[in-house]
């Protein structure tokens, strides 16, 4: 993945299939958890994460789910309130974004979400903040 950000996935292995189906839902529930994303594990966010400072970490569960246990440094907003959410939360679209949540199933549309909005280097944390929690990493 560019801008320093290697991934387990990549957008290039995401079905066409699973592209064609969003394109068709469009505006009306883009927010289904369906399909792959690019994503990066725990243990290699954890790494990248003290490598480099220029990952942007995006967090899409509740704020309630947020303020219990979190990684330091992400940006909280609710999955159903992204779209609307997008322009105000000054996200940069040349630095990496890794869109994460409890299980990764709600971060798969902020992950499509984020491309259809310019973001190309943008993947999901592989199984969420559960996996974080499973290797006993570092929560707020």
């Amino acid at each position: 993945m560019g801008n320093g950000l290697s991934a387990v996935g990549t957008p290039q292995r995401e079905s066409a299939l699973n592209m064609t189906l969003f394109a068709r839902l469009g505006t009306a529930a883009w927010w289904l958890p369906f399909g792959h994303v690019a994503e990066i594990s725990a243990l290699e966010l954890k790494q990248q994460l003290e490598q480099t400072d220029t990952i942007q970490l995006l967090d899409v569960r509740t704020h309630m789910e947020w303020t219990r246990s979190r990684i330091a440094g992400s940006v909280n907003v609710p999955v159903g309130k992204l779209r609307s959410r997008l322009p105000s939360l000054g996200l940069d679209p040349q630095r990496p974004v890794v869109a994460i949540c409890l299980s990764a199933h709600r971060s798969i549309p902020a992950v499509r979400l984020l491309r259809s909005h310019g973001f190309e280097s943008v993947c999901q944390l592989h199984g969420g903040m559960l996996a974080w929690w499973h290797h006993h990493l570092p929560t707020e």
